[in-house]
C-alpha cells in the first residue's frame, strides 16, 4: 500500500508540478536520540525531524505510511529506525546522514510498536509491542529477521534498554516491575529468557516472602488435620495457583520510574517513592541506597521521584518534577545529593552524547538544551518549543517572507519561510481560539474563548505587539477572516453571530455591526473582486433538523464604514434589506463550503458521501429559501469531514480531510493535479491550510499531532503559474498603496478601549428620579462590557427615554388601583363570613394566579408522587421482610410468658421442608434400610449355628430384662457413642452411622441430611409441646377472665377500691399483631376528605332519626322506674343498696310523737337491725366467695407457671440437643471442607506436575539439540583446525622445488602477521566515556578483518620478496599465506562460537536438572499429601457425650496426643471392673482372716509379756521399798504440829515469787518481741541480699557451665580445675570425719549421763538390816 502510494506520487512528479516538503515544524512529544555526536533527532506527525547542533540546520525524514510512531538510533552504524502506527505496522530502518532507508522489518504485530532500542554492539534490535501482543522481539536489522520473541499478556513496559557492557542482557522496566531479559545463542538459535527483580516495600524495607507453591513454615495441627496452603483452600488448580495471594497478603511495593546501567552490568533504578536502587545485573539482588547530606536538608526543593537518569562517573544525573538537574554521588550504598543544573521547566528526558561531552535536556513543553562539558561549560537552547499545539496559521502579507502561529495558549510565533526559522514570539496569555493576517496591513488578529479580537502590529516581526482589542461579546470567536482586500474583518462566535469590523487601523477597528446566523457556524468565505466596490460574504451553517445545509449569503458594500448608522439598527444588527441577504439550501449536509463569483458556483464538500459538489447560483434576486441542485458532483477519493479553500486568484480549489492528503483541484474541471500527503488519519487529519498570495508556499497544519508542514511547488510553470503571479502582482500593487498609508496609523498609540465615546457616555451617565429608570441595568464600570451588550444597553435607554411619559402615567393608574383594592380587602374584612369574599378573589391578574395555582398543583403532584413512591417502596420491602420472615414459616416464631415467675420459653421458628430436601431425605432413608437388610443377611450366611443359638439366647436373656424393665430403646448406640439426647425426644437415631464408620464422603454426607432430619423432629415434638402450652394459657386467661367478671360484681357490690388482675397477651406472644397497625397506635391526625366528612355526618344524622323512630312512646319504662325502682324482682344482690325509708313523723321532736308513731318507731328500728344483720351476712360471704375465686386463679395460674417451668427445662434440653446434632453436622462438613481441600491440592500438584513434566521434555529435546548442534559443529570445528594444520605441515612440500635456505625464508614470513593499528582514543574522551572500550561487535570484527586483509596487501607487497625468488613462486606463497590467514581467522570465529555453545548447553543442563529438582520435589509433595490424606480419612473426629461434673478437666490439662491411643467399649471396661471387685473382695476376706489369726497370736503374747513385766514391776516395787529414801521433809512432816501452817507461808511466799517471775517473764517476752522485729527486719534485708547472690549465682553457674562446656569441648582440662577439685574432696572428707567425731562425743556424753544417772540410782543407800 505504502509502495503504491510512493509509485502514484512519482507518476504525478513526472507527468506535472507535484509539491514538496519545504521544512516541518514540529515539536517532540517522545524521547529525543542523538544520531552522532552532533545530531539529534525527534518525531513529529509523519516527519523524522534531525536537527545539528552545531549549525541549527534541519533535516527532514518523511513516513509515507502515515504518523511515526518510536523512534531509535544505533550511533555506531549511524542508522535511524522508527514504526509507523498503521494497522500492522513496520519498522523502517534508514541510514543518515543519506536518509536512504535500508531495510524494511515486517512482524506479526498488529496494532502498535511501543519501544524500539538497538545494541550497543552488534546488529541487534529490541521492539516491544502494546496490546494485543505485548511481545518482546529480537531482531537482526542487518537480515531483516525475527531471532526470537517472547509475549507477555498484559504487561505494559515504559523504558527499555541494552546493557552497554553485554548485548546478552536487556532490561524493561514498568511502573510496577523491573524485569531484566536474558539472550542466549547457540550458533544460529537466540532464546529469551526472563528474571524478575525482587523490589522493595514503599518504606524501602524487604518482604520476605514464602513460597506459595511448597510453603516450609505452615503449621501442623494434630486435631483438625492437615493444614494446606491458601491456594489449596480457595480450590485453585491451574497455574493462578502459582501466583494467589490473599488480599491481606498484596502489600505495595516501590514504584520504578527509570533504570540506567553501569560499566559493572549493575542497574541503578529510581523510584517513584524517592528510593534509588541498586540492582546486581548476576543474581539481581536489589540494594536500596542510603541518602546522605552534608548540610540542613532543602525542604523547598526535595528529590521526590526521579523522571529521568543519566549514568556519569561516579554516580548519576537525576531530574525530577521541579526543574531542576541533580548529581547523585554514589559511594558503595550511600548517595550524596548536589544541585547541578536548574531548567526552567521539569525535565522529562536526559541523555549523554556518545563521547560524553554533552550532556542533552528535554522538558516536559519539548525544548531542548544541551549542556556541553568543558573548563568553561556552556548551556544552550537548541530548540524551543511552543506553548501547545498550532491552533492557527497564516501569512503575513505578501506571504513569500514570513508566517505566523498561534497555540491555545496564546502564543503568537513569526517563523520565515525559507528556513522554518523563529524570529520572534509574543505571549498573550489568553485562551486563543483562531489568527488571521491583514491583507491592507501589516498587522494581524487573534480571536479568543472569552469573545475578545487583539490586533497585533508585526511591522517589524522581530518585535510584534499589542495594539488593540475589541470585545465583541461573551460568546468564543470561532472564524475570524479577512477579505481579499483587508477591508473587513469578518468575525464569528459560536451564538451564530458574524461581527463586521473595519480591518483597516485608521478607523481604529471600528466595530460596523453584526449579523445573526444560526447557531454552529461550519465556515465563512469571502469573495472581493478588484474590480467591485463590494465584498461577497457566505456562511455554512448546519440545519440540524433536517439533513441538509444552510448557506447565506450577503454583500457588504465598500461604503458600509461611512454609512453604517444607517445600515444598522440601534442594537447595532445590519439590517437584511441592505446587505442583500440571501438563503440557500443543499439536499447533502456540507462540512465546508466556499464562494466563486467568477463562475457564479458555490462548492462544497459533502459530509455524509465522498463527494464534492458545485452549485449554480440562480441569476434573479429571490425571497425566502432557495433550494440548491448539484450542477457537477464528482468523487473526492478523500475520506473523512473535508474543508475546501480557495485559491487568491480564485482558480484552484484546495481539498483537506481527514485522511491527511492535501489535494489541488481544478476550479472548472474539479480534477486533482497534484496532492500531497502531509498528514495522517491517526493524526485527525488536517486542520487547517493557508496559501501564500503568490501561491508558492502552502502552510498545512495538523488536527493533533501539532505539525506544521510548509510546502513548495516543484516543476511550477506554465499557466499555473503565469495565473496566479499575474493575480499576486496584480493585488500587490493595489494594496501597495493602502498599506504604506495604513501602516502609519498602526504607529499612532492610541488606547486600548472598546469605543471611546460610548465608554465616556457610560461613565458620564448619572441616574435620575425618573422611576423609568429604575429598570436601567446598573453597570460596573471597572469592567468590561461587550460591544453587543453596550449597544443593546444603549438602545434601552433611548427606549426608556421615548416612552418615560407614558410609563410614568401607566405606573400611577397601576399604584391607584393597588390602593382601591386594599380599601376593598380591608372592608371585606369587616363583613360577615357569609358575605366574606376569599383572598385570591382579589387579585386582578388571574392569569398570574392560575399560573401559580397551576405551579402549586405541580408541586402538590409532584410531592404525592414521591411520597406515593416511597411508601409503595416501603411497602414493597415490607411484603419482602414479611414473606421472609413470617409467610414462608410454617411455625411462626412466638414465646410463652409465665403470670408470676420472668420465665419465657419460645418456640422454635421453622420453615417448611423443599421437595429436593424430602426427596433427598427419603433417597437416603430407604438406602439406610437397603443396607441394614443387607448387613442382616450377611450375617445370616457367614455366621456359624453355634454362634447364632447364643447370639438367640444372649437375646432372648437381654428381651427378658427389656421386659422387665419396660422400657425399649430404639438404637443400637448408646447415647454417649450417639453424641447428642435425641433419644429423650423420642426421636429414633437407628439410621444413624456410628461415627466411628464415617470414612467416605457419601456416608458424611448422607449422615448430614439424617442429622438435620433429627433436628427438625426434635424442633417438631418440642414445638407440639409447645403449642399445647400455648393452649392452655388461652384457657387459663379465659378462666380468670370469666372469674374476674365476679370479683367485679363483688368489688362494686362491696364498694372496695381494690384493683381486679387481668393477665393479657404480650406482642411477643402473640407477634401477629406486630403485622397489624391499630388506629391508637398513629399520632398523625387522619387526613379526611370533605366529601367524606359529609358522608360521616349524614350518616350519624340518620342513625339518630332511627333510634328516635323504633323507641317509640316511653311510658312503660316511665312508671317502672317511677314505682318498683326499674326491676320487676328485687335481688339478693341489691340488699346492699336497700334502704328502708324513715317515716315521716320522726321529723317531730321526740315528744311530740303518739304512741303509734312510737310503735311505728320501734318497728322502723327492728327492720333497721334486721336489715343490717342480713348486710353484714351477706358481705361476708360475698368477700368469701372473692377470696375463694382469689384463691382459684393464684392456685390455677401457679400450676401453669409450674408447667412452663418445666417446658423450659424441656426447650433448655431441646437447645442442647440440637447444638449437639449442629455440632455433629459442623464436624462433618469441616471434614468435608478438608477432603475437597486435599483434593484440590493433590489436583494442582498433578498438574503442576504435568507441567513440569512438559518443561522436563522441553528442557531435553533442547539438550539433545544443543548437544546434537555442538557436535555437528564441533566437527566443522576440528575440520578447520585440521585443514589449518594441513596447511601448516604441507608448506615445505608445496616449495619443496626451491632451495631449502629460500624454504626457511618463506617459513618465517609464512608465520609472520602484520600488526594492526588501534585507533587511538583521546584521553580527554576516555576520561569522561564511563563505558570504556565496550566487546567488539559484528560490524568491528569485520572492519578488523578488512584492515588485516589490507595490511596482508602491504606484505604482499614485491618490496617484500626475498631476492633471488621467482615471481610466480612469491605469487604462489602469497595466495597460500592468505588462505592460512583466512583460514586462522575462521578457527578463532569458531573457536568463539563453540565456547558459547558449549556455555549454552552448560546453561540448559542446569534448567534441565532444576526441573528435575522440581518434579522430585513435587513427587515427595504428593507422597506427604497422600499420608496425610489418609491419616485423616482414619483419624475421625468423634463426639461423645460425657456426664456433666465427673470428666471435666481445666484446658491445658488436655491431653492433645492420641497417637497410642484406642477406643473401646464401656461395657467391657465395666465388666472387667466388676471382676477386678469380686477378686479384691475375696482378697480381702482372706486377708482379714489371717489378720484375726496373728492379731489372736500377738494378744496371747502381749498378755505373756504383760505378766513378765508386772512380775518385774512387784519386785521392783518390793526393792524399792527395801530401799526407800527417807528425807529431810518427810521427818519434818512428821515432826512438826502445824506443818500445814508451814506449807501456807510457804505458798504464799512462792506466790509472790511467781508474780516476780511473770513481771519479768513479760519484760523478757517484749524484749524478745523488739529483738524479733530487728532480726525480721535484718532477715529481710539478708533475704534481699541472698537473692541478688542467688541471680549473680545463676549467672555465675551459667557462666561456669559454658567454661565447662567449653573445656570438655577442648579436651582437655585445666591444673587450677584439678586443684580445685582435690580441695573441694579434701573439705568433703574433713567434713566427714568432723561428722563422726561429733556423733562419737554425743554417743560418750549419753553413755556418761546414763552411767551417772546408774550412779545416782545406787546413792544413798538404806538396806535394812
Amino acid at each position: 500500500m505504502a509502495q503504491g502510494r510512493e509509485r502514484d506520487e512519482v507518476h504525478n512528479v513526472a507527468l506535472g508540478p507535484s509539491l514538496s516538503v519545504r521544512w516541518v515544524q514540529g515539536f517532540p512529544k517522545q524521547n529525543v536520540h542523538f544520531v552522532n555526536d552532533s545530531t539529534i533527532c525527534y518525531p513529529s506527525g509523519n516527519f523524522v525531524i534531525f536537527i545539528n547542533i552545531e549549525t541549527k540546520k534541519r533535516t527532514v525524514l518523511q513516513c509515507m505510511n502515515g504518523i511515526v510512531g518510536v523512534v531509535a538510533t544505533n550511533i555506531p552504524y549511524e542508522v535511524v529506525a522508527f514504526s509507523d502506527r498503521r494497522l500492522r505496522p513496520l519498522i523502517y530502518i534508514y541510514n543518515f546522514p543519506g536518509l536512504t532507508r535500508r531495510t524494511k522489518l515486517k512482524g506479526n504485530v498488529l496494532l502498535d510498536y511501543t519501544l524500539l532500542s538497538f545494541s550497543y554492539c552488534g546488529t541487534y534490535l529490541a521492539s516491544y509491542s502494546s496490546l494485543p501482543e505485548f511481545e518482546l522481539a529480537l531482531w537482526n536489522w542487518e537480515s531483516g529477521v525475527i531471532l526470537c520473541r517472547k509475549s507477555q499478556p498484559g504487561v505494559d513496559v515504559s523504558q527499555m534498554t541494552f546493557n552497554p557492557m553485554n548485548w546478552h542482557q536487556l532490561c524493561l522496566s514498568s511502573p510496577s516491575s523491573v524485569t531484566v531479559w536474558t539472550i542466549e545463542r547457540s550458533n544460529q538459535e537466540h532464546y529469551l529468557k526472563a528474571k524478575s527483580v525482587k523490589l522493595p516495600l514503599e518504606d524501602g524495607s524487604f518482604f520476605n516472602e514464602t513460597d506459595v507453591i511448597f510453603p516450609q513454615s505452615l503449621p501442623k495441627d494434630p486435631i483438625y488435620g492437615p493444614v494446606l496452603p491458601v491456594s489449596a483452600i480457595a480450590g485453585l488448580v491451574g497455574e493462578e495457583a502459582e501466583t494467589f495471594r490473599p488480599k491481606d497478603d498484596l502489600y505495595a511495593l516501590l514504584h520504578p520510574t527509570m533504570h540506567c546501567w553501569t560499566p559493572t552490568s549493575d542497574l541503578y533504578v529510581g523510584c517513584e517513592e524517592g528510593h534509588l536502587l541498586m540492582v546486581n545485573g548476576e543474581n539481581l539482588k536489589v540494594t536500596v541506597l542510603n541518602k546522605t547530606e552534608d548540610g540542613p536538608p532543602r525542604v523547598e526543593r526535595n528529590l521526590i521521584s526521579p523522571v529521568t537518569m543519566a549514568y556519569q562517573k561516579g554516580g548519576v544525573l537525576a531530574s525530577g518534577i521541579d526543574g531542576f538537574v541533580y548529581s547523585l554521588l554514589i559511594k558503595d550504598t550511600d548517595y550524596k545529593v548536589e544541585d547541578f543544573l536548574e531548567v526552567e521547566r521539569p525535565v522529562e528526558h536526559l541523555m549523554f552524547s556518545p563521547s560524553y561531552r554533552m550532556l542533552l535536556i528535554q522538558t516536559d513543553k519539548g525544548s531542548v538544551f544541551i549542556y556541553t562539558f568543558g573548563e568553561e561549560p556552556t548551556f544552550e537552547k537548541v530548540l524551543e518549543a511552543c506553548d501547545g499545539k498550532f491552533q492557527a496559521t497564516d501569512f503575513i502579507t505578501p506571504g513569500n517572507e514570513y508566517c505566523m502561529t498561534l497555540t491555545q495558549s496564546g502564543e503568537v510565533c513569526v517563523w520565515g519561510i525559507e528556513d522554518g526559522a523563529c524570529v520572534s514570539r509574543i505571549y498573550l496569555n489568553i485562551q486563543a481560539t483562531v489568527l488571521a493576517c491583514s491583507p491592507s496591513s501589516l498587522s494581524a488578529a487573534v480571536g479568543t474563548e472569552d469573545g475578545l479580537v487583539h490586533f497585533l502590529d508585526i511591522r517589524d516581526v522581530e518585535s510584534p505587539h499589542e495594539v488593540h482589542k475589541a470585545f465583541l461579546s461573551e460568546s468564543p470567536v470561532q472564524h475570524l477572516l479577512y477579505d481579499q482586500r483587508g477591508m473587513y474583518v469578518l468575525v464569528g462566535t459560536s451564538e451564530g453571530h458574524i461581527f463586521v469590523i473595519n480591518a483597516k487601523p485608521s478607523s481604529s477597528f471600528e466595530i460596523l455591526g453584526f449579523i445573526e446566523m444560526g447557531k454552529g457556524i461550519l465556515q465563512i468565505s469571502t469573495v472581493s473582486p478588484l474590480e467591485t466596490d463590494i465584498v461577497e460574504v457566505m456562511v455554512l451553517s448546519p440545519f440540524p433538523e433536517t439533513s441538509r445545509s444552510r448557506l447565506e449569503i450577503f454583500s457588504l458594500p465598500k461604503i458600509l464604514p461611512e454609512v453604517s448608522a444607517s445600515f444598522a439598527d440601534e442594537r447595532g444588527r445590519l439590517r437584511d434589506e441592505f446587505i442583500h441577504k440571501f438563503v440557500y439550501e443543499t439536499e447533502h449536509t456540507l462540512s465546508s463550503a466556499v464562494l466563486n463569483l467568477q463562475s457564479n458556483r458555490i462548492y462544497g464538500f459533502c459530509n455524509q458521501v465522498p463527494y464534492i459538489c458545485s452549485y449554480l447560483l440562480p441569476r434573479k434576486e429571490h425571497s425566502g429559501v432557495y433550494i440548491l441542485k448539484p450542477y457537477q458532483k464528482i468523487q473526492s477519493k478523500q475520506y473523512g469531514p473535508g474543508m475546501l479553500s480557495l485559491s487568491p486568484h480564485g482558480l484552484w480549489l484546495i481539498t483537506i480531510a481527514k485522511c491527511g492528503i492535501l489535494c489541488i483541484r481544478d476550479i472548472h474541471t474539479l480534477e486533482t493535479f497534484t496532492r500531497c500527503r502531509s498528514h495522517s488519519h491517526q493524526g485527525h487529519g488536517i486542520q487547517s491550510v493557508r496559501i501564500s498570495m503568490d501561491g508558492q508556499s502552502i502552510l498545512v497544519n495538523g488536527r493533533d499531532d501539532s505539525t506544521l508542514v510548509n510546502l513548495r511547488w516543484r516543476r511550477f510553470g506554465g499557466v499555473l503559474a503565469n495565473d496566479i503571479l499575474e493575480y499576486s502582482q496584480q493585488l500587490t500593487t493595489y494594496l501597495k498603496t493602502i498599506m504604506d498609508e495604513e501602516n502609519d496609523y498602526l504607529s499612532i498609540p492610541r488606547k486600548e478601549s472598546l469605543d471611546l465615546e460610548s465608554e465616556s457616555e457610560h461613565a458620564n451617565m448619572q441616574l435620575t428620579i425618573d422611576s423609568s429608570q429604575e429598570e436601567l441595568v446598573k453597570v460596573d464600570h471597572t469592567e468590561e462590557i461587550p460591544w453587543i451588550q453596550q449597544k443593546s444597553q444603549e438602545a434601552i435607554k433611548k427606549e426608556v427615554k421615548l416612552f418615560s411619559n407614558k410609563r410614568r402615567e401607566i405606573k400611577r393608574g397601576i399604584k391607584a388601583l393597588a390602593k382601591t383594592v386594599l380599601d376593598m380587602m380591608e372592608e371585606n374584612e369587616a363583613v360577615d363570613d357569609i358575605a366574606k369574599l376569599e383572598q385570591q378573589e382579589f387579585g386582578l391578574d388571574l392569569e398570574e394566579l392560575e399560573r401559580l395555582h397551576n405551579e402549586n398543583e405541580q408541586e402538590v403532584a409532584k410531592i404525592r408522587k414521591d411520597v406515593e413512591m416511597q411508601n409503595l417502596a416501603k411497602r414493597y420491602l415490607a411484603e419482602i421482610i414479611k414473606e421472609e420472615c413470617w409467610n414462608s414459616m410454617a411455625v411462626k416464631g412466638r414465646a410463652l410468658k409465665c403470670f408470676h415467675i420472668p420465665y419465657v420459653v419460645e418456640n422454635f421458628p421453622m420453615k417448611e421442608r423443599t421437595d429436593e430436601e424430602l426427596k433427598e431425605l427419603k433417597r437416603v432413608v430407604q438406602q439406610k434400610k437397603i443396607e441394614t437388610e443387607c448387613l442382616k443377611l450377611r450375617k445370616e450366611v457367614v455366621e456359624v449355628q453355634s454362634a447364632i443359638t447364643l447370639v438367640k439366647k444372649h437375646h432372648e436373656e437381654e428381651d427378658e430384662e427389656e421386659e422387665e424393665d419396660g422400657t425399649v430403646k430404639d438404637t443400637s448406640l448408646p447415647n454417649y457413642m450417639l453424641g447428642s439426647l435425641s433419644t429423650d425426644f423420642r426421636v429414633h437415631t437407628s439410621l444413624l452411622s456410628s461415627q466411628l464408620e464415617l470414612h467416605s464422603r457419601e456416608e458424611k454426607i448422607n449422615q448430614i441430611i439424617l442429622l438435620k432430619d433429627i433436628i427438625y423432629k426434635v424442633k417438631t415434638v418440642f414445638n407440639s409441646e409447645f403449642d399445647a402450652a400455648y393452649k392452655q394459657k388461652e384457657i387459663e386467661i379465659a378462666r380468670v377472665k370469666e372469674k374476674n367478671v365476679r370479683i367485679k360484681e363483688i368489688i362494686l357490690d362491696l364498694e372496695l377500691e381494690e384493683s381486679v388482675w387481668q393477665p393479657e397477651f404480650e406482642d411477643c406472644e402473640k407477634p401477629e399483631r406486630t403485622l397489624v397497625v391499630e388506629s391508637s397506635e398513629i399520632s398523625a391526625p387522619r387526613h379526611i376528605k370533605p366529601w367524606q366528612k359529609a358522608k360521616a355526618e349524614l350518616l350519624v344524622t340518620r342513625e339518630m332519626e332511627r333510634l328516635l323512630l323504633t323507641r317509640g312512646p316511653d311510658l312503660r319504662r316511665r312508671a317502672l322506674m317511677d314505682m318498683m325502682g326499674g326491676v320487676l324482682e328485687v335481688k339478693k344482690e341489691d340488699i346492699l343498696r336497700m334502704v328502708i325509708p324513715q317515716p315521716a313523723f320522726m321529723v317531730k321532736p321526740d315528744a311530740l310523737w303518739s304512741e303509734e308513731e312510737r310503735k311505728h318507731f320501734k318497728e322502723y328500728e327492728k327492720k333497721v337491725k334486721e336489715l343490717n344483720e342480713e348486710r353484714d351476712k351477706y358481705r361476708k360471704s360475698l368477700e368469701t366467695e372473692m377470696k375463694k375465686l382469689q384463691n382459684s386463679i393464684q392456685e390455677s395460674t401457679q400450676n401453669f407457671d409450674k408447667h412452663l417451668k418445666r417446658l423450659f427445662e424441656r426447650r433448655v434440653k431441646a437447645e442442647m440437643v440440637v447444638n449437639q446434632e449442629e455440632l455433629k453436622i459442623n464436624n462433618l462438613v469441616f471434614s468435608l471442607l478438608l477432603d475437597e481441600e486435599i483434593s484440590s491440592r493433590e489436583t494442582f500438584l498433578n498438574n503442576y506436575l504435568a507441567r513440569k513434566q512438559e518443561e522436563k521434555n522441553q528442557t531435553s529435546e533442547a539438550i539433545r539439540k544443543s548437544r546434537e548442534d555442538l557436535d555437528m559443529y564441533k566437527e566443522h570445528y576440528d575440520n578447520l583446525l585440521a585443514e589449518d594444520k594441513v596447511l601448516d605441515r604441507s608448506f615445505k612440500k608445496e616449495f619443496s622445488e626451491i632451495p631449502s635456505h629460500q624454504v626457511d625464508i618463506l617459513y618465517k614470513l609464512f608465520k609472520r602477521r602484520p600488526r594492526i593499528h588501534k585507533h587511538k582514543v583521546h584521553a580527554e574522551t576516555t576520561s569522561l566515556v564511563p563505558f570504556g572500550e565496550r566487546p567488539g561487535s559484528g560490524k568491528l570484527n569485520k572492519d578488523a578483518f578488512a584492515q588485516l586483509m589490507k595490511a596482508m596487501d602491504d606484505l604482499d607487497s614485491i618490496n617484500n620478496m626475498p631476492e633471488g625468488l621467482d615471481t610466480s613462486v612469491w605469487e604462489h606463497f602469497c595466495m597460500t599465506r592468505r588462505a592460512k590467514v583466512e583460514n586462522e581467522q575462521k578457527v578463532k570465529q569458531k573457536a568463539a562460537g563453540l565456547i558459547e555453545m558449549v556455555a549454552f548447553l552448560r546453561r540448559r543442563t542446569e534448567d534441565d536438572e532444576k526441573v528435575q529438582h522440581e518434579i522430585e520435589k513435587v513427587f515427595h509433595e504428593l507422597i506427604l499429601l497422600q499420608e496425610d490424606k489418609v491419616k485423616f480419612q482414619l483419624n475421625l473426629t468423634i463426639q461423645i457425650l460425657l456426664k456433666q461434673g465427673q470428666v471435666e478437666l481445666e484446658n491445658f490439662q488436655l491431653m492433645l496426643d492420641y497417637s497410642d491411643a484406642i477406643l473401646i467399649n464401656k461395657v467391657i471396661i465395666e465388666d472387667l471392673n466388676s471382676v477386678i471387685r469380686a477378686q479384691g473382695q475375696k482378697k480381702v476376706a482372706s486377708m482379714i482372716e489371717s489378720k484375726e489369726v496373728h492379731k489372736g497370736i500377738f494378744q496371747i503374747e502381749w498378755e505373756h509379756k504383760k505378766m513378765e513385766m508386772e512380775m518385774e514391776d512387784l519386785n521392783q516395787k518390793a526393792w524399792d521399798i527395801q530401799m526407800l529414801f527417807f528425807s529431810r521433809d518427810r521427818q519434818k512432816y512428821l515432826s512438826e504440829p502445824n506443818y500445814e501452817t508451814l506449807i501456807a507461808i510457804q505458798i504464799g511466799i512462792m506466790e509472790q515469787t511467781i508474780d516476780v517471775l511473770d513481771k519479768t517473764h513479760k519484760k523478757n517476752v517484749e524484749n524478745c518481741k523488739k529483738l524479733l522485729k530487728k532480726l525480721r527486719r535484718f532477715s529481710n534485708q539478708k533475704d534481699i541480699a541472698n537473692y541478688t547472690l542467688s541471680c549473680n549465682l545463676r549467672e555465675e553457674l551459667v557462666a561456669v557451665s559454658e567454661r565447662k562446656d567449653i573445656c570438655n569441648a577442648m579436651g582437655s582440662k585445666l591444673t587450677c580445675e584439678k586443684i580445685a577439685k582435690e580441695r573441694y574432696e579434701n573439705m568433703m572428707r574433713q567434713q566427714k570425719l568432723t561428722k563422726i567425731s561429733k556423733e562419737q562425743a554425743e554417743q560418750i556424753s549419753i553413755l556418761q549421763a546414763e552411767v551417772e544417772r546408774l550412779r545416782m540410782k545406787t546413792f544413798p543407800a538404806l538396806v535394812q538390816m
